[in-house]
């Protein structure tokens, strides 16, 4: 984001854990999101039916609570910068600061 030209960029990650009927259903979520393989050299032909059926049936015998619903987990990435302007903070001179953050974390050590 800086080598676009915004100022003080922050990022934060939000983790959010969705649970399924059954994988199947997990899947058409990962779908919608465009979480699919865009490999090039994917393979071209549809998975078979007993495959799929046996992939389900592992998720749901590893990932199932005790209703039989599976947990997904998504971390949603949240990232946001701002157009420079002259009212904006700016980062201070390195050596200038008036604390020692060695003796905060020293002092933090005795308490």
């Amino acid at each position: 984001m800086q080598r676009a030209g915004l100022a003080l960029p922050v990022t934060d990650v939000d983790r959010v854990v969705a649970r399924y009927a059954n994988a199947f259903a997990l899947m058409a979520d990962l779908r919608r999101m465009g979480a699919t393989n865009i490999l090039l050299e994917r393979r071209r032909t549809p998975t078979r039916r007993t495959t799929m059926l046996r992939m389900a049936q592992i998720y749901g015998e590893r990932f199932a609570d005790g209703d039989g619903r599976i947990r997904a987990t998504f971390d949603v990435i949240w990232l946001s910068a701002w157009a420079p302007h002259e009212s904006q903070q700016r980062p201070l001179r390195p050596g200038s600061a008036r604390a020692s953050l060695e003796e905060a974390v020293r002092k933090a050590g005795k308490t």
